[in-house]
């Protein structure tokens, strides 16, 4: 793409801007969702982080509240989104792993989400960023409650080119038959992201559209979903933030992220709008680790992206509201990304459909009442429809299954290392408060932990099975979007 075709598509972004009336706090608050894709526990300031800083995350932190035991619906990019748009564990809607340019299925139309939950109130709503919900018009966010979409439908990896150094992969590679990477503004393609250089631009372009849009509704409620490329490989990088950490290219692309998310912060200030504004800071799951200085952190916690160990679920959380959040709070009570959907509409009002979720309302824990914790219980499901662990309050037990480990010699500079198969032959149970690096199992000292965990296990599988012990399907699960309708 040519420069100046981007220039063409961004927003103009005035020096000097004269703010629209600003809305009066109400119940109806502006909520912003900012959702980076492969960051790592360990990647953000006040949850670790070295090697670059993360001032206006951090910031947030400060001003809000900093989740500790906070869950992203499952540890791959599309399930994840499809449990934060519609509260539901993505195996109960039919959506597994991560969809790819061949495959002829999405999120089902039937399926009610968050934006949809807004945009019946009365709410603008805009998505500037990763989709990765099925990449067909039928799939795509205007069909899914939102007023505005540019960007990604699926991840920056799927497209024909090298991950290292931009050369097109030849057809018949697994990578050489992918299509063209498209850039979406609506339903329409508007240009093709056809080199390294391409994406390099993508976080300043979803970072202007977002500004644009809170400038453009500063006088009436919205909802901005903002679910960042980056840090997923290939790793792009504006030229602004290229070079500037001491950690390379993974800390530069990081500390754009952050100045992102202080932009957004700004806008939100410029318009008046800060006391009427929720605005949350998570990610989609574990850092990618087998990319070696191309990847995350998860901050001590074991494994990554698409393993239910903690380092592939457990994410960093930050919501700010300014007077209803209380400052500087750290909670480490349970809660997951498919709470959002039913804390959200217990706040503004909203209505939830007929249809059954698995979130809970947890805006008590945002208004600093820890008295009781709304969640109880994480449930790790992945691939198909298996279910890996169970955590309930402290306890973590981990069922017979296989997965990808990254115990192996890792990649590096954009080159992906190998990963090998392990076998968890047996159930494992772990302390999470002692013990979050899941090291030391401890099943043969707590038997009734294992008995009162293994309820949780029995009862989700009757709702959603277990393809672990060959249960397909539960009493509750709902079929996945199918092309035209089939």
């Amino acid at each position: 793409m040519k420069n100046l075709a981007w220039a063409l598509l961004m927003p103009v972004l005035l020096l000097v801007h004269y703010p629209a009336k600003s809305q009066e706090t109400n119940d109806q608050p502006n909520v912003i969702v900012i959702f980076i894709d492969d960051e790592g526990y360990g990647d953000v300031g006040s949850y670790g982080a070295t090697g670059f800083e993360t001032p206006n995350i951090d910031k947030m932190a400060s001003d809000g509240m900093r989740f500790t035991n906070f869950y992203a619906a499952q540890p791959v990019c599309s399930a994840s989104r499809a449990g934060l748009m519609t509260g539901c564990y993505p195996n109960r809607i039919g959506v597994a792993k991560a969809l790819f340019p061949r495959d002829e299925v999405g999120l089902n139309t039937k399926e009610y989400t968050m934006a949809e939950m807004f945009k019946d109130q009365g709410y603008a709503t805009a998505c500037f960023g990763k989709w990765h919900l099925g990449w067909q018009k039928e799939f795509l966010p205007l069909q899914h409650g939102f007023d505005e979409f540019v960007g990604l439908p699926y991840s920056n990896d799927m497209w024909p080119y090298s991950n290292v150094n931009g050369e097109k992969s030849p057809k018949g590679t697994w990578k050489g038959n992918f299509p063209e990477l498209p850039l979406i503004e609506g339903n329409e393609q508007i240009a093709t992201i056809s080199s390294l250089e391409d994406q390099d631009m993508l976080t300043t372009l979803y970072t202007e559209k977002a500004v644009d849009f809170i400038d453009r509704n500063a006088g009436a409620p919205f909802f901005l979903y903002v679910p960042h490329t980056m840090a997923h490989i290939p790793l792009g990088v504006s030229d602004k933030f290229r070079g500037k950490s001491e950690q390379g290219l993974y800390g530069d692309v990081m500390m754009e992220v952050d100045w992102s998310v202080g932009q957004i912060i700004k806008a939100v200030d410029r318009n008046r709008l800060t006391e009427n504004t929720i605005i949350v800071f998570t990610t989609d799951n574990g850092p990618w680790l087998n990319y070696g200085n191309h990847a995350g952190s998860a901050g001590g916690l074991r494994e990554g992206k698409t393993t239910s160990w903690e380092g592939g679920q457990r994410v960093p959380f930050i919501v700010k509201w300014p007077e209803k959040v209380p400052e500087g709070t750290i909670c480490s009570q349970l809660a997951c990304a498919i709470d959002l959907l039913p804390t959200f509409a217990s706040i503004s009002g909203g209505q939830l459909s007929e249809n059954k979720i698995d979130g809970v309302d947890i805006s008590p824990l945002l208004k600093g009442d820890f008295s009781a914790s709304p969640r109880e219980t994480i449930l790790y499901y992945f691939g198909t429809n298996n279910l890996n662990a169970v955590r309930k309050g402290n306890w973590k037990l981990v069922l017979p299954h296989t997965y990808s480990s990254y115990d192996a010699e890792p990649g590096n500079d954009g080159n992906g290392g190998k990963r090998v198969e392990r076998v968890i032959g047996n159930p494992a149970l772990y302390n999470m408060m002692r013990d979050p690096g899941e090291q030391y199992n401890v099943i043969q000292y707590h038997p009734e932990k294992v008995k009162e965990l293994m309820v949780v296990v029995e009862e989700a599988r009757e709702e959603l099975g277990d393809l672990n012990i060959g249960i397909k399907k539960g009493k509750g699960n709902r079929e996945i979007g199918k092309l035209n309708g089939q």
